[in-house]
């Protein structure tokens, strides 16, 4: 019988550790059993090797994206052993970085990935009155408090700080969560939370009253995301809490519809004038976020941008392989272009008219890793948002549980209990070590290539494989002039002055 209490009071012990320790957000939501997790976690590869997949097969990331994140946010080695497990002669698409052969000289600045501020001032070309550099090229896309538990939103907004990245707060408003340092882009989605009349319509003199109270660097009008491009959202009256309620301005246990489209605005010259007067009230530059589909807007956009004295500061692509949210089987698998497709055709667009040097541009899906960011910026990208990238940097583990708020680790769950084994202190800091991580990754690969940035590279210095022994470099793949996809002189010279300077 000794024996029998000796168990039960070691697991006993083992399970009072579990849920009141802190770094793991497993073991404190469920003690005892992760343990079983973890062990297996830990056999996992052996097993894949002989029974399941390969480290690179999984999706939406494989085992080696999420190693890769993981190793990063705590700090451990992240490096690989006995060269690439990827079968590059048979994978077509495959991205090739192109290195100066004869390396960077020894007297360049070290890649210690703080800083590496944007190559353009946002809001420069059109003088907003509140115009800035951001201070850092990787930054957190938008994923509101509702989808994400106000631990996880804590977490990110804290880790921003650290890392002097921005914060975007999605289009559920802004909440307490989201002011613990880091400074916030607004995002205004068709349901105006946070800045919206009682039936719904946007508030303008609201707006600018939370804009001024709050760190609100810029405000982004968000068209569509790659989720569920095309459809708006339904958020059931349950889970209209009095905290949702005050955040997002709308009646609690009421379900809460998102249109598809905006009230305020229907077409490309509705939306200027929109962008323009919220420009001028707040004084912050203001942005627009879509994925893509139907083109006709978009030349639209560009048209009058070029005839006109009025445009938007940024514009974010979000691509169809993208999206935290939870969305409807198609819409997620086959409604709108992914990232390299939609970004390259919108890119083009602009450049034919002469005026893609007068935005800031911004991407996301998928681009959280060093060789994706890395080609993005060769297409001509200014900044990458990461997004589910930065939900496993504080503890997510593609559980894909996100649409039934069950998530095990804490991060996209409203359920009180899963909530409290994420804890945002020690989570933030991992979010600023990824963060701060791929900034040195993108560095040393720019440096790699034979310049100081990765805003300075052309579509040129990476190729695409086929699967019959050819490549093709990224300007023919994708349809580029030469040049398109460098920043001006002036605005060249100006990040290299300002990573001197800082």
């Amino acid at each position: 019988m000794i024996w029998i209490y000796a168990v039960v009071g070691f697991l006993l012990l083992v399970t009072i550790y579990d849920v009141t320790q802190k770094k793991h957000a497993i073991l404190r939501n469920f003690p005892i059993i992760g343990h079983v997790r973890y062990m297996l976690e830990m056999i996992g590869p052996e097993l894949r090797q002989y029974i399941v997949t390969s480290n690179n097969e999984e999706l939406p990331f494989s085992r080696d994206d999420r190693t890769w994140v993981y190793a990063s946010a705590k700090k451990q080695n992240n490096y690989t052993g006995f060269g690439t497990d990827d079968d590059l002669e048979r994978s077509p698409n495959y991205l090739i970085i192109k290195h100066q052969t004869l390396g960077r000289p020894v007297d360049d600045h070290p890649a210690d990935g703080y800083p590496l501020p944007c190559a353009k001032i946002l809001g420069g070309h059109r003088g907003r009155k509140h115009a800035f550099r951001p201070a850092s090229v990787v930054n957190i896309s938008g994923m509101s408090f509702g989808s994400l538990s106000s631990a996880a939103i804590e977490a990110l907004n804290r880790g921003s700080k650290v890392a002097g990245c921005l914060h975007n707060t999605g289009e559920g408003g802004i909440s307490p969560h989201h002011l613990h340092g880091g400074e916030l882009i607004w995002q205004l989605g068709t349901g105006y939370f946070g800045a919206r009349t009682p039936d719904g319509a946007f508030d303008p003199e609201e707006c600018r009253r939370k804009v001024e109270a709050h760190p609100v660097k810029a405000i982004e009008v968000k068209l569509s995301q790659g989720a569920k491009p095309g459809l708006g959202g339904v958020l059931p009256g349950k889970k209209v809490t009095a905290e949702i309620s005050r955040i997002r301005g709308v009646p609690v246990g009421q379900t809460v519809v998102s249109p598809a489209g905006h009230r305020t605005f229907r077409t490309a010259d509705e939306l200027l004038d929109f962008v323009e007067e919220l420009a001028d009230s707040t004084g912050r530059p203001v942005g627009i976020k879509s994925a893509i589909g139907l083109l006709g807007f978009w030349k639209d956009l560009a048209d009058r941008m070029a005839s006109e004295d009025r445009g938007v500061d940024y514009i974010a692509i979000d691509g169809g392989e993208g999206g935290t949210g939870a969305a409807p089987f198609a819409f997620s698998n086959h409604v709108a272009l992914p990232f390299k497709v939609g970004f390259s055709r919108v890119y083009s667009i602009f450049a034919e008219r002469g005026v893609h040097q007068n935005v800031v541009w911004v991407g996301s899906g998928k681009l959280g890793f060093p060789e994706t960011a890395l080609m993005a910026f060769c297409l001509g990208l200014d900044m990458v948002a990461v997004g589910r990238e930065a939900m496993m940097a504080i503890g997510c583990i593609q559980a894909q549980r996100c649409h039934t708020g069950h998530c095990p680790t804490g991060v996209a769950t409203q359920n009180k209990w899963l909530m409290r084994g994420l804890d945002p202190t020690d989570k933030s800091a991992r979010l600023a070590n990824y963060i701060i991580t791929l900034r040195k990754e993108l560095t040393r690969l720019s440096q790699a290539c034979g310049v100081q940035h990765p805003g300075l590279l052309t579509a040129n210095h990476m190729e695409v494989l086929d699967d019959s022994y050819g490549s093709r470099p990224l300007l023919d793949v994708f349809g580029y002039q030469s040049g398109w996809e460098l920043p001006s002189e002036a605005d060249a010279a100006g990040v290299l002055e300002a990573m001197r300077n800082v």
